[in-house]
């Protein structure tokens, strides 16, 4: 199939138009139209219906076009990812977090990046299931746990642990528990144990569970938690990274909280060299840094 009439092809498909098409390739509209009829007639088949309104594409024309629209969007990316090693941080970056880390910590630092990087593109994928870097379901991850593919390179963030926080209105309309049993007369916020989740957000869950709570408000994510905390429904178990963005939470009973969860950057070998991965992992590392010396500066106050 000839190359150069596909590309005639996508572009009428996609302005609808043998005019606006032959002013985007620098062809005559006659010029265009021999194209597009020696693509039909060397397929055998009608890939445009015309009328007065212009263009509307036939089922086989639809068909080609799907085809023609990956391939389009397949050498872009190979394009951008040619530039990227070669030039500068451009084009699309596939990153993968939790929804909680991804909503609560990353998003918000975002616009950091993307005033040093403006014509970097972030396709931010936020879901519990691990996507698979080697296979390239994305380019980059932010997980809770060290990855275990060998062929991925991994740096370890921070540490985070599940606290127990509220707002101070909640606090000053019910009170201040001293005592883990003293939760009983509270209402805790949090995911169920039984909920995807990091193993130990669950364990602590189940270990309050155990306190005869009489009522409780779960959501299926850390961001709902946060919802309903800074809304004053109750004592909510939050990832303690929460506090740094969120100052007025009060955190509760300081002696409880999970066991350390570790938070890993990873991304595949062969993406070694990308500079827009390199981009990402230094404003992330940056991000870190900050968040470190706050917490430094916090806990010397």
């Amino acid at each position: 199939m000839d190359w150069d009439k596909l590309r005639i092809f996508h572009a009428v498909a996609d302005a609808g138009s043998l005019t606006h098409a032959g002013d985007t390739l620098g062809l005559s509209q006659s010029a265009v139209s021999r194209q597009i009829r020696g693509l039909e007639e060397s397929l055998g088949t009608t890939l445009f219906h015309r009328h007065a309104r212009g263009l509307i594409l036939t089922e086989q024309g639809e068909l080609l076009f799907d085809a023609t629209r990956a391939m389009s969007k397949r050498l872009d990316t190979a394009a951008a990812r040619i530039r990227d090693s070669e030039e500068e941080v451009y084009g699309e970056l596939r990153v993968t977090s939790t929804t909680a880390f991804g909503t609560l910590w990353l998003a918000p630092r975002l616009p950091s990046l993307y005033a040093k990087y403006p014509e970097l593109k972030i396709d931010l994928m936020l879901e519990e299931r691990v996507l698979d870097l080697p296979m390239r379901e994305a380019d980059v991850a932010i997980r809770m746990k060290e990855p275990s593919q060998a062929d991925l390179i991994r740096k370890r963030l921070m540490g985070v642990k599940m606290r127990l926080y509220a707002s101070p209105e909640y606090l000053k309309e019910n009170g201040t528990p001293q005592t883990l049993p003293e939760m009983a007369h509270h209402r805790l916020v949090c995911q169920n144990a039984n909920a995807h989740q990091v193993s130990a957000g669950a364990a602590l869950v189940r270990e309050l569970m155990t306190h005869a709570i009489r009522t409780t408000f779960t959501v299926n994510n850390y961001f709902g938690v946060l919802q309903a905390v800074i809304n004053h429904l109750g004592i909510g178990v939050l990832p303690d990274y929460l506090t740094e963005d969120f100052p007025q939470l009060v955190r509760v009973l300081p002696d409880v909280e999970s066991a350390d969860v570790p938070v890993f950057l990873a991304y595949p070998e062969e993406l070694r060299h990308s500079k827009r991965i390199a981009a990402f992992r230094d404003f992330v590392l940056e991000g870190v840094i900050a968040y470190r010396k706050q917490r430094v500066t916090a806990s010397d106050l």
